[in-house]
C-alpha cells in the first residue's frame, strides 16, 4: 500500500498553537492513528529556546516578543512572518533511526531547494543548519519521541532580519543570519519555495507528497 508524506499548510500561526498541535500529532503517530504529517507555517513573532544549557542568556531583548522554552535541540532562534517553518512528524523506524542521518537529510532538502533559486547552500562542520558562505540561512532543531520526529526547519525567505538583532541566534553573533531576499535582492514567492521543498522531501524519503486539508487534523 502506497503511503504519503501528508503536507498541511497552516498559514500564519501563533507558535503555542502549533507547538500543542505537534505534541498531539506525535502521540497519534506513535499509536499509529495517523500517517506521517508535515506541518508548514509562518509564525507570528516569537523566540524559542532549545535544550542547550544557558540558551536563554542569548536573548538580548526579553520583552520584545513571546518566548518559549521547548524540547528541541539547539540554542535560541527567532520565528516570524516571511520565514517558512516546516515540522515533519515522521516515524523514523523503517527509514533510518540514526538521528545524524535525519538531520543531514533535512539539510540536503533545503540545499537542493535553494539551488533552484541559484543559491548555493552548504553545511558547516560542527554546526547544524544550512549556510550560504559564512551566513546562516536555515536553522534546524529537532526532537524525537519513540522515533517519531517533531520540530524541524526554519528557512529565512522574506524574513524581517532586524529581529535577529535581539538575540544571539544559535549562540552566534546576530549578524550571522541571512535570507533568500537578502541574497537575491527581491521578494521571493514563499509558495514556490514550499513547492520545491515538498518535491525534495519526496526525493529524500522516496515517497510521494500530498497536499492535505487542515480539517483532516481535527
Amino acid at each position: 500500500m502506497k503511503t504519503y508524506l501528508n503536507f498541511y499548510q497552516l498559514g500564519i500561526t501563533k507558535y503555542e498553537d502549533v507547538l500543542n498541535l505537534q505534541r498531539t500529532l506525535v502521540e497519534k503517530r506513535i499509536s499509529e492513528k495517523l500517517d506521517d504529517v508535515i506541518l508548514v507555517t509562518e509564525h507570528e513573532h516569537v523566540f524559542t529556546v532549545g535544550r542547550k544549557k544557558d540558551s536563554r542568556a542569548n536573548i538580548l531583548d526579553e520583552g520584545s516578543v513571546p518566548i518559549f522554552e521547548i524540547e528541541r535541540g539547539g540554542d535560541v532562534t527567532y520565528h516570524g512572518p516571511g520565514q517558512l517553518v516546516i515540522y515533519p512528524i515522521i516515524n523514523l523506524e523503517g527509514i533510518n533511526t540514526h538521528l545524524d542521518f535525519y538531520l543531514r537529510s533535512l539539510e540536503d532538502i533545503v540545499i537542493r531547494a535553494l539551488a533552484k533559486w541559484g543559491i548555493k547552500g552548504s553545511k558547516v562542520k560542527d554546526y547544524t543548519g544550512v549556510w550560504v558562505g559564512d551566513k546562516k540561512i536555515a536553522s534546524i532543531g529537532i526532537s524525537v519521541k519513540k522515533w517519531v520526529t517533531f520540530h524541524g526547519i526554519a528557512l529565512n525567505i522574506n524574513t524581517d532580519m532586524t529581529y535577529f538583532q535581539k538575540i544571539n541566534p544559535c549562540g552566534l553573533n546576530s549578524d550571522v543570519m541571512t535570507s533568500m531576499k537578502e541574497i537575491i535582492r527581491r521578494d521571493v514567492p514563499i509558495d514556490q519555495v514550499f513547492y520545491y521543498l515538498m518535491k525534495e522531501f519526496e526525493v529524500e524519503f522516496g515517497r510521494p507528497a500530498r497536499l492535505a486539508e487542515k480539517k483532516e487534523l481535527e
